[in-house]
């Protein structure tokens, strides 16, 4: 089981580098921003810590990260592109080309639009229009949450489906059900934007580390040797072969911001 935040050694703290985060129940906190997150990301900025966000999150909510917050860049759709600004402009690199994914999401939209006629009261999210990749099914997102039930039935659905010859794939975040054709992934592509992005082509793990809150961070959490989960994960551990390494004690942006103030003070004591 994860351990508490407060057994991270400063010497193990000192070596992260890069932080990768989800946005959703991990930056946020029950719809909103608080501003300890975004005290926090100053905090690490300045401190020399690079943070992406890796999010299911829609392209236009992307653009707007990618633009405004202090990040070093946006992974979005789970995967499906990274929005980065920096000195030579603003940038977004998509790992199929846009057209492709453009019509792979026009006919998941039809495929889904059926399915969801046999589960009322479930719709596409409000943000399907700002999407260039994947489909998001609306499970918790201004709304009375779907049960559990019914949302495990809802993505073993979808994930039986075939499209063009190609398997559908899906995760659920705390919000969503997110849907798409094509290989990429959290983990995926923030090898790529690594190797990308950060001018070089090997990492050393212990420098790397993710933070999150739902069962779509699995893949995040089975890959880096440090990890951390919100408060707000731990109704969902038993679900997780994988789980995080340390567990902080507060959800969501607040348990981000806690965080964020040890591995600052890490590095400020060194």
């Amino acid at each position: 089981m994860p351990k508490s935040l407060s057994a991270l050694s400063p010497h193990q703290a000192r070596k992260i580098e890069w932080l990768f985060t989800d946005v959703d129940d991990t930056l946020t906190w029950e719809g909103a921003l608080p501003p300890e997150t975004l005290l926090a990301l100053n905090k690490l900025r300045s401190s020399g810590i690079k943070v992406v966000a890796v999010t299911g999150a829609c392209a236009g909510w992307c653009d707007q990260i990618a633009k405004l917050w202090p990040v070093h860049g946006v992974i979005g759709e789970n995967g499906a592109f990274w929005m980065m600004k920096n000195q030579e402009g603003f940038h977004v690199h998509s790992l199929q080309p846009m057209d492709e994914m453009r019509n792979n999401q026009q006919l998941l939209l039809q495929r889904l639009e059926v399915l969801l006629t046999y589960y009322p009261g479930i719709e596409f999210a409000n943000d399907q229009s700002f999407r260039f990749c994947d489909v998001a099914i609306n499970l918790g997102q201004d709304r009375e949450p779907v049960s559990d039930d019914v949302s495990a039935r809802l993505l073993n659905e979808i994930r039986s489906l075939v499209v063009n010859g190609h398997e559908v794939k899906a995760t659920q975040s705390s919000i969503h059900i997110n849907v798409w054709l094509g290989e990429h992934s959290k983990r995926f592509s923030s090898e790529q934007y690594l190797k990308v992005s950060g001018n070089q082509s090997v990492f050393a793990l212990e420098t790397l580390s993710y933070i999150g809150d739902s069962l779509n961070d699995e893949s995040m959490f089975d890959w880096l040797p440090i990890t951390f989960g919100v408060n707000n994960l731990t109704p969902l551990l038993s679900k997780l072969r994988a789980k995080p390494s340390y567990m902080t004690s507060g959800n969501g942006g607040y348990g981000f911001a806690e965080l964020a103030q040890q591995l600052v003070e890490a590095r400020q004591s060194a």
